[in-house]
């Protein structure tokens, strides 16, 4: 049995599954909590909303490090249930850091680039750079890391409560969800041929779970091993450095799979003042906190991941 123990929150979502493997892999004791598809053994059923049942897993399996994955993260969900987002984004995480800063446990907050209004020529965005989100999304994201700060902060137990911003994911997903990822998805649109317009105007930088989920690990590391917690960033940020459209993406996964994305039709005109979501133009994340306290910042290279995971695709 391991002696250390590592809690997971949405860890059958897209980035939890990956952050138990990173943890796993390295001989940590690794549970996870989850609700609509908990087994009650690896993942346990837990009400992030239910501070009773958070609580008990807590106290139960006595982690040293909760990495809180667990969010209502697409923005267009989120701005069709207000309510509920707000209590998982910003109330259950309040009640987590609380629950955490209370036994001493370090919490590791997913974050969001959407934090950042994304302005042309404001990024790439320093980890303590002036926020301003431009949807709902982003605003309970922001309104979540400051409750989880806050609530170390209250407990006198700063050091224990990180944030880290991530940006757009891609990875590995389950076989016949490229919904979880708003990348990966896009593979459903190229290869479905159905006519659609693709956004060729707010700049990506997709990142891939698994090395999101590494630098989770090593944060947990990092900061469960350092005396002096305190003199650590409460913010982190990490992020590729490859960049493209929404359209470039398809474009790319036109070349990887052989097919003409004719169908797939690129939209300059940035955001519609009518939309319902604003999305930033680019939010571009700076991993320099990341780098200062030596911490491994390298990703996969987008178009050689898709290249071996397009294989399997191919057959």
């Amino acid at each position: 049995m391991s002696s250390k123990t590592a809690l997971v929150t949405g860890a059958t979502g897209f980035l939890g599954r990956q952050v138990v493997k990173a943890f796993a892999f390295h001989d940590w004791t690794v549970k996870g909590t989850g609700f609509s598809r908990a087994d009650g053994v690896n993942v346990l059923k837990v009400d992030l909303a239910n501070a009773a049942e958070v609580e008990k897993v807590l106290d139960e399996q006595k982690p040293q490090v909760v990495v809180h994955c667990a969010a209502n993260r697409f923005p267009d969900k989120v701005d069709k249930d207000p309510a509920g987002t707000r209590v998982l984004n910003i109330e259950a995480s309040r009640t987590l850091a609380r629950l955490c800063a209370a036994r001493d446990v370090l919490l590791i907050y997913i974050s969001t680039d959407y934090v950042f209004p994304g302005r042309p020529g404001e990024a790439p965005y320093e980890a303590d750079a002036a926020t301003g989100p431009t949807n709902l999304y982003g605003q309970t994201k922001l309104d979540g890391e400051g409750a989880v700060l806050g609530a170390f902060k209250e407990a006198g137990k700063e050091g224990l409560g990180v944030v880290l911003r991530v940006p757009v994911l891609y990875g590995a997903v389950e076989k016949g969800r490229n919904g979880e990822s708003a990348v990966n998805c896009l593979m459903d649109v190229v290869m479905g041929g159905k006519e659609a317009a693709m956004d060729h105007w707010a700049l990506r930088f997709p990142t891939n779970t698994e090395d999101v989920a590494r630098v989770c690990y090593d944060v947990a590391v990092r900061y469960l091993g350092e005396q002096d917690k305190a003199s650590l960033p409460r913010v982190l940020q990490f992020s590729s450095e490859d960049k493209y459209t929404k359209y470039e993406m398809c474009q790319l996964f036109g070349e990887i799979m052989g097919t003409p994305i004719d169908h797939i039709k690129p939209n300059t005109e940035g955001n519609d003042p009518n939309a319902s979501v604003q999305r930033p133009y680019d939010c571009h994340l700076s991993t320099k906190a990341l780098k200062d306290i030596g911490i491994e910042v390298a990703t996969q290279d987008f178009v050689g991941w898709w290249r071996r995971e397009c294989r399997a695709f191919r057959h």
